[in-house]
């Protein structure tokens, strides 16, 4: 009478469309990319829902890691690493000063970019942690002059605890003087800190490409990003090709139509059968996450009859739903079919898809859609 009334009041709901996490991938690339620099920690990037594979997921996997901190953007993300991760959040994002007091400071470090925040963390004491952000050439944000910094903020900085000292590559992953010119100028902001009397425990300058690019013995810890998840950048493709794609997706095919010669499918008749042929349907599109630039062009891997075929998309990508041809293989309603492969080499690999796309990587995984279900493997 139980199971009935929960089946009841909570009946069980199967998504058509799912996203796989393969775990041991994850793990795998964690323990590399330490290898690849062993004097430093790796901090995994999780901001953007971990690039789309899931924040809660991702967390879970690295508590099978000795991971000490995991790094994110903002405090809703926060909120999800602290129930999810057994260790400690860098917070990378600006927030609303008002919103600090919400964090769990035994828990947290913050990247500290300005005065203002500085002075308002401060009243904290050292129970706030911060990473002075360094202005090293990229730019965007940060202290551009450390010393003037340090001078006009000596009583705020004795009172909170600087635990780290950053800053971000502009160009990591291509051969530029910048790269060189803004490590030099990183290395003297921390002469700098050393001289007024700070010695933080976490220097960190360098992102996934930096991993397998610098080679500086001072850096004491790096935020890796797209490599955790798999991913290279073309730094040496030698080395990156050792990294394992950890994300699969998936969705069911839930219509086939059948098309007689010269009839168009979905959107501005952009596909128009050539031969008599059938059109399978997947409730996956551009909301989902499917650039619709991919319209006409990428293929997806079917489960018909008589094992797995290639189905390249038919017409515009919609909004939910994406067209297939079929063509005359055999597959029912309900037929399953892999939109993305964690292996690298297939042709709905990330990598290939992107390229497709006329983007990167980075892009197709953050814009995955967080109401897609996802499940470790």
């Amino acid at each position: 009478m139980r199971d009935f009334l929960k089946r009841i009041l909570k009946p069980k709901y199967e998504a058509l469309n799912r996203i796989e996490i393969i775990g041991g991938n994850l793990i795998a690339n964690y323990n590399y990319l330490k290898s690849q620099q062993p004097q430093a920690v790796i901090f995994p990037v999780l901001k953007s829902n971990a690039y789309g594979h899931g924040l809660k997921e991702v967390c879970r996997i690295l508590n099978t890691t000795d991971a000490p901190l995991v790094a994110v953007d903002s405090y809703p993300e926060a909120q999800i690493v602290y129930r999810y991760f057994k260790g400690k959040v860098l917070l990378l994002g600006e927030m609303p000063l008002g919103a600090y007091k919400y964090c769990k400071l035994a828990r947290t470090e913050f990247v500290v970019y300005n005065e203002a925040t500085l002075k308002h963390l401060a009243r904290y004491g050292k129970k706030a942690k911060v990473h002075l952000f360094i202005n090293s050439g990229m730019n965007r944000e940060g202290i551009k002059d450390l010393n003037s910094f340090i001078v006009k903020n000596k009583n705020y900085l004795i009172k909170v605890e600087v635990t780290g000292l950053c800053s971000h590559l502009a160009s990591a992953e291509e051969n530029s003087l910048l790269n060189k010119e803004q490590e030099d100028k990183f290395i003297v902001a921390l002469d700098i800190l050393h001289a007024a009397g700070f010695f933080p425990r976490w220097i960190h300058l360098g992102n996934s490409a930096a991993i397998f690019k610098l080679n500086n013995k001072l850096l004491t810890a790096y935020r890796a990003g797209l490599a955790f998840y798999g991913y290279g950048s073309s730094v040496d493709a030698k080395k990156e090709k050792q990294l394992k794609p950890a994300l699969n997706i998936f969705s069911h095919l839930i219509a086939i139509q059948e098309l007689e010669t010269g009839e168009a499918v979905s959107y501005n008749e952009t596909y128009r059968a050539s031969q008599p042929t059938k059109i399978g349907v997947i409730p996956f599109g551009y909301f989902e996450g499917l650039d619709r630039r991919l319209s006409n062009q990428a293929q997806f891997s079917v489960q018909g009859y008589q094992g797995i075929f290639s189905a390249k998309i038919a017409g515009r990508i919609c909004m939910n739903l994406t067209c297939l041809e079929i063509s005359n293989n055999k597959a029912e309603i309900g037929a399953e079919v892999q939109i993305v492969s964690a292996n690298s080499q297939d042709y709905n690999s990330i990598a290939n898809l992107a390229v497709l796309s006329q983007t990167i990587p980075y892009e197709f995984l953050v814009k995955l859609q967080t109401n897609i279900r996802r499940e470790i493997v």
